[in-house]
């Protein structure tokens, strides 16, 4: 383990790990998010989610990195016996994501283009399922492959393993240390675009309101704290594997809170660009603002082309710097989550990283053209829902309950962190892993079961949701068992002198 590569700077971890944590759902999650529960009073159940479950698990996760220096499964290993398994559970999870994420950030390329000319025309939301995406009116069939989809898909998988094939220090380091700050200019000259908006005032209002009865309501603190679980980029092996890139002295406690809040900074920042400019198309359309808010896939690519026909100059520009920032958060994103599998690959099977690149992006790659055909739309909602709700958060509550319970390992963990850290950590931080986050998330993962037992999700079919949602989900557990069986003497030799080594 000892030519494991190292960030080149402090900063090019910080704003690796940023870059992670901030992608697509910053922008079209969270404002949606935080205006549905409670306004300005839903920072206050928010801001206690990341004291008590964001940043306490990214402590976590980037003191089992800098200790253990490995790949996840490797790292779990090392935790005891018969945990291997929850590590690979994580690099499936996240080759899935890096499946159907980058097709995404094709159709904002496709959109940045689309910009210039306004090419939606007067009504984005049949132009987007119609025009772009010429999607199939049953979900399930394919359709065949999408050109304006598949152009910028293969632009986008070329520009991401490009990155990846140049490795941790020259190329993840140097692409945040280019795509972050870019990212952040770019952003904020939307907000103060947004802001000068007739009608941003009102948007404004309408996002920091506070509805103070909404606080004594247990969902509001469920989803408090299911935006900072998914938006961190915690609990499948993310965090775990750019941390075990950490030269030995790395403040990883002073990390893990820069890391928090500069997350959170630009959630509230992205808050206050899609609510002006929310705010603006109410007024121009005489409605109120509740009426032209959505989340997701609707908001940026129906809501604000609509946004962007009614603006009064500059809307060209507006939607470049729009789309440009979902296309760099959405890349940042998909070369970490992409970097997870790599590094499980390099080790598991002892090849070059060259090869762990070619053969798990190459793979992931050839994966996402099921994203690109026509049918693409329905299987990546399908898909997405389903990892989420019971692959990441599930993954989560075992992992938190293996370390904390099973391993009881969060004492070590906590003197470990406290060598390195000037911020020292303590009961809070334990208590919040053993007891806050095990509870709450396993109240979510109840409901999530208890919801989807008891209605379908969306309008499709249980056919279509059995096929793309529960066994991509059950699926990636399978992979984790499997590729944890598939054990060698050199694989047994080489976990036990780790073990020696990192005791």
């Amino acid at each position: 383990m000892e030519n494991r590569p190292q960030w080149g700077t402090r900063a090019g971890f910080v704003l690796a790990a940023i870059g992670s944590a901030v992608g697509l759902g910053n922008i079209w999650r969270f404002p949606a998010v935080a205006y549905e529960n409670g306004g300005g009073a839903f920072f206050l159940p928010y801001l206690f989610a990341l004291l008590t479950a964001g940043i306490p698990i990214l402590i976590m996760e980037f003191t089992l990195g800098h200790k253990y220096r490995s790949s996840a499964p490797v790292m779990f290993s090392k935790l005891g016996k018969g945990k291997e398994w929850i590590g690979w559970w994580q690099l499936a999870i996240a080759f899935v994501i890096s499946c159907y994420y980058p097709v995404i950030v094709a159709w904002a390329s496709s959109y940045s283009i689309f910009s210039i000319n306004k090419t939606w025309g007067s009504d984005p939301g049949t132009f987007l399922m119609s025009d772009y995406l010429k999607a199939v009116e049953v979900p399930g069939e394919f359709g065949g492959l999408v050109p304006g989809v598949l152009i910028p898909l293969i632009i986008v998988w070329i520009v991401a393993l490009g990155v990846l094939f140049a490795g941790v220090k020259k190329g993840i380091e140097v692409a945040n240390k280019i795509f972050i700050p870019l990212l952040v200019v770019m952003f904020t000259l939307i907000v103060i675009r947004a802001l000068t908006l007739d009608g941003a005032v009102q948007g404004l209002e309408a996002f920091f309101k506070p509805d103070w009865s909404k606080i004594a309501d247990g969902k509001v603190w469920i989803a408090a704290y299911g935006q900072i679980f998914f938006s961190l980029s915690i609990a499948f092996a993310i965090m775990l594997t750019y941390s075990s890139y950490l030269p030995k002295k790395s403040d990883i406690t002073n990390n893990a809170f820069i890391t928090g809040f500069a997350n959170s900074s630009f959630e509230v920042l992205a808050g206050i660009g899609v609510f002006s400019a929310l705010g603006f198309m109410a007024a121009q359309q005489g409605v109120p603002v509740a009426e032209v808010v959505k989340a997701g896939i609707g908001l940026a690519f129906v809501v604000f082309p609509q946004i962007i026909n009614e603006f009064p100059a500059l809307s060209q520009l507006f939607g470049i710097l729009f789309f440009g920032s979902l296309i760099l958060a959405g890349l940042t994103s998909l070369i970490s989550i992409s970097e997870t599998y790599i590094a499980g690959l390099q080790e598991k099977f002892k090849i070059s990283r060259t090869k762990a690149v070619a053969f798990g992006g190459g793979l992931s790659a050839l994966c996402s053209l099921v994203f690109a055909t026509k049918g693409g739309i329905f299987f990546l909602d399908a898909v997405d829902y389903f990892i989420n709700s019971f692959g990441i958060t599930l993954v989560g509550l075992i992992e938190v309950i293996a370390i904390a319970w099973f391993a009881k390992e969060l004492k070590n963990l906590q003197n470990h962190a406290n060598e390195v850290s000037d911020i020292k950590i303590g009961a809070w931080w334990r208590f919040s892993l053993s007891v806050i986050t095990p509870i709450v998330l396993g109240y979510m993962m109840f409901d999530n079961i208890r919801t989807n037992l008891t209605s379908d999700y969306g309008e499709m079919s249980r056919e279509f949701l059995f096929n793309w949602g529960w066994t991509v989900a059950l699926g990636a557990i399978l992979v984790g068992v499997l590729f944890t069986l598939k054990r060698n003497k050199k694989d047994e030799v080489v976990s036990s002198t780790d073990k020696e080594g990192s005791e």
